[in-house]
C-alpha cells in the first residue's frame, strides 16, 4: 500500500506540471513509422509524428522492437521533450516472441495452469529482452463459434476454464514485481463480447442478452482484473447497438466503477476512428469525444485524441477531469514498470543476446506443446507406435512444413523455425518414407494475406497412395495452414481444406492402419475421419517445438492428457455449438417432428467439450456429496488408473441448478483437477463448492445464490461421468 501511495503522489505531482496538450499526448499511441536507426523524417505524416514525439505528445509506441530501436526512441522523448516522460512500448506477444509456444487455444487444451503461466513467463522474458514492456494479451474472449478465426487466440468456450487461464496468463506476463526487467504489462482483451460476432465473421456485430454478458462474457475479464492486469483493450464490435469503444456502460460503469480497475483502457487498432463507419460518430472529432467520455484512455493509431481532444476539452465536450483520470492511469503503469527510475531498463543488449531462443525456453514450450495434444481416437491401440515399427509412411504437405506449425499471431518470430513433424519423427526411427501428396496451400502466405487453397490439382495423390500401399503404417498430417486462423480469418466451412480429405480417403482405401495428425487453429468438422480413421491426434499448431512434441506422443515417450477446450461439431450447420447450453421447452425426442432437433443431423457434437483420451484408462467410482456445511459443500470421487502405464487425467466437475429465477444451463464446469496416476493406483479427488460456484448474476448484475436442488456430474468430459444431487438451503 505504501508503494502505491508513493506512486500516486508522484503521478499527481507530475500531472500538475503538465499542459493540456501534454496530457492528451500521453493518451496517444503511434505505430512505428520510420527506421529509427536512419535519418529523421522531414516531411509528411511521419514528420508530424516525429515532432509529436519531441513535444511529448506520444505516450506509447507499438511494433518497435530491438534494444537499439527502443533506446533511440526512448532517448528522443526523454531527452528532448519538456518533461521527459518515458514511452511504454507495446507489441502483440500472443504465444511467444521468438520462441513460440502453442497457440493459446492449444494451451487451453492442457488444462494445466502452471504450464500456461510458465509459457506466458517465457514470452515475457523474450519480449522484455528486446525492449518491450507491454503485450496485448491475453485475449480472454469466450467464443462458441469455430468459424471465428480468433478462437485460436483464446481459451475456448467455457467461462470457468477461461477465467482460470486468464489469471494464469496475466500472472505469467506480469510476475510478482512489474518493475523487474523480465516482466511486461498484460492486457485483457477485447472488452467485451467480441467472441460473439454474428455468423463467426470477424469485426461483426455481437447481439447477446444480459445473462450471457454477465455470466459468460465478463467473468474472465473480471478474473484478469482480480489478477491485477494493468491494461484492458476494448474491441471492434457493437454490443447492444453501441460500439464497445464508446461504451460508457462497459468501460466506466462495469470495469472502472464496479470492479475498481485502476489500470488503463486502450482502444483496439483505430477502433476510435471506426466509430464513424459504425454510424455512431459524425467524424473523427466526435469519435474522440465519445471514446474519451466512455473511458477509453489511450488511442491506438487513430490520431483521434492528439488531433481533436484538446479542442473537445476547450469546447466543454470533454471534461479535463476525464483527461486527468486517463493520464493518471497511464502514468501509474509507467511508474510501476520502473520506467521513470530507468527509462532504458528494457534496453540491455546482453539480455537480448542471451534470452532469445534460450534453451530453457525451448524446454518450456516443448513441455507446453506435449500437454496441449488431445488424443481423439485410438481404436485397437494403434498408438503409440513402436520404435521398431517397419515401413512407416508419412504423408501430407504439413508434415514437412517448418513454418505453418508456428501458427498465427507470431509477428515477432522468425519464419521457418519450427521443428517439422517429419524432422521430429525421424529422431526416433529410420523406417520412414515421405510423400508430400497434392499441394494444399500457397507457400507465401503471411500475416496480412489470405491463404489460397488448391482445389483442383491432384498431382501427388497417386504417389502418396502408392507409398501407403507398400507401407505397414501411415501417418497422415493434415489440417489448416497456420495463417488460416487468427484475426480476419473467418471460415464458412470447417472441414479439411483443399484436397486433403480426398487424399486421406484414397490412402485409407489401400491401408487401414492410419494415424491422423490434425494441425489446426480451431475445431474442425471431421465426421468421416472420426468414423473411419482408427487413430486421431489433435495437435493444433504447437509452435517452435511442434515436431518434437508430436513425435514424443506418437512413439509413447509422453502419454497424451489434453482435453478439448471447444466442442467439435459434426456439421458447420450446428455452429454455434457448446456444452453449457440451455434446455428448450421441447428437449427430448418425440414421435412427431415437433421437438428441438435437425432433420439431417444429430444434435450431439462429434467430440464434446472436455473430451480427450489417454494411452491408459481411468475408472471413476464412489461419488459422494457432503452438504452438511452449506457454505462448503464437499464433492469427492475416486479415480483409478486401470491401464498399464502411468497417465494424467483431468477430473471435471459440472453442476446444474435445476430450477432458478433465471434459467441455468444444462451443466456448467465448476471445478477440475489434473492428477497423475501410476497403473492400478487410485486417488480420492475432492472438490469444494461454495456460493461462488453455485450462484449467478441476475439481469441487474447482482450476484445471487438461490436455494434448491443441484445436479452434480464428475467425470472425464462434459458428457461422461457419475451423477448425484444435493439440496442447497
Amino acid at each position: 500500500m505504501a508503494q502505491n501511495t508513493t506512486i500516486d503522489q508522484k503521478v499527481d505531482s507530475l500531472l500538475s506540471l503538465m499542459t493540456l496538450e501534454e496530457k492528451v499526448g500521453q493518451m496517444n499511441q503511434y505505430n512505428g513509422f520510420w527506421d529509427v536507426t536512419g535519418p529523421a523524417p522531414e516531411k509528411g505524416n511521419a514528420a508530424t509524428k516525429y515532432e509529436h514525439l519531441k513535444k511529448g505528445w506520444v505516450g506509447s509506441m507499438l511494433n518497435v522492437t530491438g534494444t537499439e530501436e527502443v533506446r533511440k526512441l526512448q532517448k528522443l522523448v526523454v531527452e528532448e521533450s519538456r518533461l521527459g516522460i518515458p514511452l511504454i512500448f507495446g507489441f502483440d506477444v500472443i504465444h511467444g516472441f521468438k520462441t513460440l509456444a502453442p497457440i493459446p487455444l492449444a494451451e487451453a487444451a492442457s488444462w494445466d495452469m502452471e504450464a500456461i503461466e510458465n509459457s506466458a513467463k517465457i514470452a515475457a522474458d523474450e519480449a522484455a529482452a528486446v525492449g518491450l514492456n507491454w503485450t496485448f494479451a491475453p485475449m480472454v474472449d469466450i467464443s462458441r463459434d469455430a468459424r471465428w478465426g480468433r478462437v485460436m487466440e483464446g481459451a475456448g468456450e467455457d467461462t470457468f476454464l477461461g477465467s482460470k487461464i486468464a489469471r494464469a496468463r496475466v500472472k505469467g506476463f506480469q510476475g510478482n514485481d512489474l518493475s523487474q526487467p523480465n516482466t511486461i504489462a498484460a492486457c485483457a482483451k477485447h472488452f467485451a463480447a467480441y467472441g460473439f460476432a454474428e455468423a463467426g465473421r470477424d469485426y461483426n456485430t455481437a447481439d447477446i442478452g444480459t445473462s450471457t454478458l454477465y455470466n459468460v462474457v465478463l467473468p474472465p475479464f473480471h478474473a484478469a482484473v482480480d489478477a491485477d492486469v494493468k491494461t484492458v483493450m476494448n474491441g471492434f464490435n457493437i454490443l447492444n447497438g453501441v460500439p464497445v469503444t464508446a461504451s460508457s456502460f462497459l468501460q466506466h460503469d462495469i470495469l472502472k466503477e464496479k470492479w475498481g480497475f485502476d489500470g488503463f483502457v486502450i482502444s483496439d487498432w483505430a477502433s476510435i476512428m471506426e466509430l464513424v463507419p459504425h454510424g455512431h460518430a459524425k467524424n473523427l472529432k466526435h469519435a474522440a469525444e465519445l471514446a474519451a467520455n466512455a473511458g477509453s484512455d489511450m488511442d491506438m493509431e487513430a490520431s483521434a485524441y492528439v488531433t481533436h481532444l484538446v479542442n473537445n476539452v476547450k469546447e466543454g465536450k470533454v471534461s479535463e477531469n476525464t483527461v486527468d483520470d486517463a493520464v493518471r492511469r497511464i502514468l501509474k503503469v509507467k511508474f510501476e514498470l520502473g520506467l521513470f527510475d530507468d527509462p532504458y531498463r528494457y534496453c540491455d543488449d546482453t539480455r537480448q543476446k542471451e534470452r532469445l531462443y534460450h534453451e530453457e525456453h525451448q524446454a518450456g514450450v516443448l513441455d507446453m506443446a506435449k500437454k496441449s495434444i488431445v488424443l481423439l481416437k485410438n481404436e485397437g491401440n494403434l498408438l503409440p507406435i513402436k520404435k521398431d515399427q517397419k515401413k512407416i509412411a508419412v504423408i501430407g504437405e504439413l508434415a514437412n512444413d517448418d513454418n505453418s506449425p508456428l501458427g498465427s499471431w507470431r509477428i515477432g518470430s522468425d519464419n521457418n523455425t519450427a521443428v517439422s513433424v517429419l524432422e521430429g519423427l525421424k529422431k526416433y526411427t529410420k523406417n520412414i518414407s515421405y510423400a508430400k501428396g497434392p499441394k494444399v496451400f500457397n507457400s507465401d502466405a503471411n500475416f496480412i494475406t489470405e491463404v489460397t487453397v488448391n482445389e483442383t490439382d491432384t498431382e501427388g495423390i497417386k504417389e502418396a497412395v502408392a507409398l501407403a500401399k507398400e507401407s505397414e503404417m501411415v501417418i497422415m498430417v493434415l489440417g489448416e495452414h497456420g495463417f488460416q486462423s487468427g484475426e480476419g480469418r473467418s471460415r464458412t466451412e470447417l472441414d479439411l481444406p483443399g484436397l486433403q480429405s480426398q487424399l486421406l480417403k484414397e490412402v485409407y482405401k489401400v491401408n487401414k492402419n492410419v494415424v491422423l495428425i490434425l494441425m489446426n487453429g480451431r475445431p474442425l468438422t471431421i465426421p468421416w475421419e472420426a468414423e473411419n480413421i482408427p487413430a486421431i491426434l489433435e495437435t493444433w499448431q504447437l509452435g517452435t517445438q511442434t515436431g518434437n512434441a508430436i513425435a514424443e506422443v506418437v512413439f509413447g515417450e509422453y502419454n497424451p492428457s489434453g482435453k478439448l477446450p471447444m466442442t467439435f461439431p459434426r456439421s458447420v450447420g450446428q455452429v454455434p455449438i457448446y456444452y453449457n447450453h440451455y434446455s428448450t421447452g421441447r428437449p427430448g425426442a418425440q414421435p412427431t417432428v415437433f421437438w428441438s432437433h435437425y432433420s439431417d443431423e444429430k444434435n450431439e457434437p462429434l467430440y464434446p467439450f472436455g473430451y480427450g483420451l489417454s494411452y491408459t484408462s481411468f475408472d471413476y467410482s464412489n461419488l459422494k456429496i457432503d452438504a452438511s456445511d452449506q457454505k462448503n459443500i464437499e464433492v469427492s470421487v475416486t479415480v483409478t488408473n486401470t491401464g498399464k502405464i502411468k497417465g494424467e487425467e483431468v477430473v471435471q466437475l459440472y453442476i446444474h441448478d435445476k430450477v432458478a429465477s433465471i434459467t441455468r444451463p444444462v451443466k456448467e464446469l465448476k471445478g477440475f483437477q489434473k492428477i497423475s496416476l501410476a497403473p492400478n493406483n487410485s486417488k480420492k479427488v475432492i472438490f469444494t463448492l461454495t456460493d461462488k460456484e453455485l450462484g449467478f448474476y441476475n439481469h441487474n448484475y447482482e450476484f445471487v445464490v438461490e436455494p434448491g436442488e443441484f445436479d452434480i456430474m464428475v467425470g472425464t468430459n462434459s458428457q461422461q461421468g457419475l451423477h448425484d444431487s444435493f439440496i442447497k438451503n
